[in-house]
């Protein structure tokens, strides 16, 4: 586990003015990572650190010799707690100097890219009110498969269509299964739907058949971001047994584009319990040290912009709250799971954490769950009412951390808007 420092401490303030805001997603307790470019640009991306409204250029400033991403995350606990210290120094109040300015960019100026190279993705479904919600949707008396609470379910997902925050996509194209029809038919989703999740990001590597136990499976984290693993439910529902997902989720997902480092979510942290009653996890995916505190408090916010709010100049609706440890499974849990079969990860992994809702319908992370399989349509406050997202619609997820006595971080927000889909060939 991350020892508390003095780049923790909630006292600290940063001669960048903006971040002492205490409404501001990144203070300097926070620090997290991206890639940007000056907006309108082709020039190659940059690594940078989010520093309230600002971003420092690393290289710039002197910080780190070069604009590999992946060279950082996979730097070792002494590594990052170095360079997370050289920055927190560099930017604390009264060390300001020209050549530190110099290296600032104003975000309102940049272009954020996908944070690193992604490598391969896993989708986790460690969201258990989801999957309860959702489960009792097609199994009211059964709602949880049998495994659920024994082994964190996972499926191999497609990296390459993972977009960053800000861009739109098209409805997708897919099969579909009308009801009472002899055969299925091929056009625009009708259940296109959002997922509230977290992305997690591997940086430490690990060699094919070397499994990563419990208590180390953090030190090869890096950090972690908001992710929107949209979903074409209709689709789904036709195509996924036996083999699960396939166009209903290849289509694209969103990712926001600051990485908050394992580090920085230090103070903001829960011991593991499961409900009486529960089974205890098996020996590999349990430990004392574990139990102490390996659940993040991460309080997580669905908003949703329809395109008559953006023409309005509306700023959109808040549709749900949840939070990250009400998640049935760890972080730590997740990567000891991926490996115990002899799988390898690779710097820039990234797994997604599945459906993070809430215990109650405020805290619903998908549509579907709370049009309830799209029977109850939600009623927005200017009147408009969605079942499932319409053309035009922009999801926008938020995340942040707030204790007792501690500086409050952000994630920054994720963001994707819906196209209207492309023809369907004659």
């Amino acid at each position: 586990m991350i020892e508390l420092n003095d780049t923790h401490a909630p006292d600290l303030t940063s001669w960048v003015s903006s971040a002492n805001d205490p409404t501001n997603d990144f203070p300097i307790q926070n620090l997290p990572y991206g890639r940007f470019r000056i907006a309108g640009s082709d020039a190659a991306p940059r690594v940078g650190v989010a520093i309230g409204d600002q971003v420092l250029d690393l290289q710039a400033a002197g910080l780190t010799t070069g604009q590999d991403m992946a060279v950082l995350m996979a730097l070792d606990a002494t590594g990052r707690a170095a360079l997370r210290h050289a920055i927190s120094t560099a930017l604390r109040a009264g060390n300001e100097s020209a050549h530190l300015r110099a290296a600032l960019v104003a975000q309102a100026d940049v272009e954020m890219v996908l944070p690193c190279e992604i490598g391969d993705y896993t989708d986790f479904y460690t969201g258990i009110h989801h999957a309860t919600t959702v489960g009792k949707l097609f199994r009211p008396d059964n709602p949880l498969m049998p495994n659920y609470k024994w082994v964190p379910i996972g499926y191999h997902g497609r990296s390459s269509s993972i977009v960053a925050s800000g861009q739109a996509f098209r409805r997708p194209l897919g099969q579909t299964m009308p009801a009472g029809a002899q055969a299925p038919a091929l056009g625009p989703t009708r259940r296109l739907d959002y997922e509230l999740e977290l992305g997690i990001f591997i940086g430490r590597p690990r060699d094919m058949g070397d499994p990563i136990a419990l208590d180390e499976a953090e030190s090869h984290v890096f950090g972690l971001a908001l992710f929107n693993d949209w979903s074409a439910r209709d689709v789904q529902a036709w195509e996924y047994q036996p083999l699960g997902p396939f166009l209903a989720k290849n289509f694209a997902s969103t990712l926001s584009p600051w990485i908050v480092t394992t580090e920085a979510l230090a103070p903001f942290r829960r011991p593991f319990t499961r409900p009486a009653g529960d089974p205890q996890p098996l020996p590999y995916l349990d430990s004392p040290a574990h139990r102490l505190s390996s659940v993040f408090d991460i309080e997580l916010e669905v908003w949703l912009q329809t395109a008559r709010m953006q023409a309005a100049g509306q700023p959109g609706e808040r549709l749900s709250v949840s939070n990250f440890a009400d998640a049935y499974w760890t972080v730590a849990q997740m990567v000891a799971h991926h490996t115990v079969g002899g799988c390898n990860l690779r710097t820039g992994d990234l797994f997604g954490t599945g459906t993070l809702s809430g215990p109650g319908p405020g805290g619903a992370g998908s549509l579907l769950e709370l049009s309830q399989g799209g029977k109850t349509p939600v009623t927005l406050a200017n009147g408009e009412t969605r079942t499932f997202l319409e053309d035009g619609d922009a999801v926008i997820l938020r995340a942040s951390c707030n204790s007792p006595g501690q500086r409050r971080i952000g994630f920054g927000e994720c963001r994707g808007t819906v196209l209207p889909a492309r023809a369907t060939a004659a």
